[in-house]
């Protein structure tokens, strides 16, 4: 169990303060052995949201550069290479890496580091936020419509993530070969919303391939607002989606 306070709350106060979003994306991959017990702490922070005044919103993004090994893992995108090479060149890395977990777009670490990992957590969660939520989402044969209600500020960008847990993964070749993996909230599409994002106005995203795999599990929603001169996320939030 992973439970630790971010800060002493006495009991009567603890449901007062809403936590604050922070936002963990996990590079990871099939075909990579190292990534497993990462998938496996991203699922629990998910499942079990350990830190008093934080409210952990998280993202499996599965990269194809260990498609070669021997096996492809059905989940990578080459999208998500791109975003993991744009954050390799914001954190001046030589090179990309897996598990690689980036928090609030603002720090990056090895995904199964999971001291660490809280402890960044804490720290993002300290930082002003900017408050999103999610209107009127509904799952329809693989899109979703939806409005934010945003501070629909001048040059920051609105991502959207459709995303889904899956249940059961059967891994037979590569590093992994004869393991059962699962993983909670695998990007299934990724887009962004350059302007005019807010004030009630519909938005869309579409995954063609939401629920065509076996071990298909519960989809959400997830947006979350950058700057683009830093990758720094500014709010986030999530909503899970009911399928009609």
């Amino acid at each position: 169990m992973l439970l630790v306070s971010a800060a002493p709350v006495p009991a009567r106060c603890q449901n007062a303060r809403p936590a604050t979003p922070v936002l963990v994306e996990l590079f990871t991959s099939e075909g990579c052995s190292d990534c497993p017990p990462a998938d496996n702490l991203l699922a629990r922070l998910d499942a079990e949201q350990p830190i008093v005044g934080v409210h952990v919103i998280a993202l499996s993004e599965h990269v194809t550069y260990w498609n070669h090994q021997g096996w492809r893992d059905p989940y990578s995108s080459l999208q998500m290479d791109q975003r993991q090479n744009q954050y390799a060149q914001q954190f001046r890395l030589d090179s990309s890496y897996t598990p690689q977990a980036v928090i609030d777009g603002a720090e990056q670490l090895v995904g199964s580091d999971t001291r660490h990992l809280l402890q960044a957590l804490v720290r993002e969660a300290a930082r002003p936020t900017q408050k999103l939520a999610i209107a009127r989402a509904a799952l329809d044969n693989g899109s979703v419509h939806f409005s934010l209600v945003a501070p629909n500020s001048e040059g920051d960008r609105l991502f959207a993530a459709l995303a889904q847990d899956v249940t059961r993964s059967e891994v037979t070749r590569g590093e992994n070969a004869g393991r059962t993996l699962h993983y909670v909230a695998v990007v299934r599409a990724m887009k962004q919303f350059r302007s005019n994002f807010g004030g009630g106005r519909e938005l869309q995203i579409s995954a063609g391939n939401l629920n065509r795999q076996a071990g298909a599990g519960a989809a959400r929603l997830v947006v979350f607002l950058d700057d683009p001169r830093t990758g720094r996320v500014l709010g986030a939030a999530e909503q899970k989606l009911a399928t009609p």
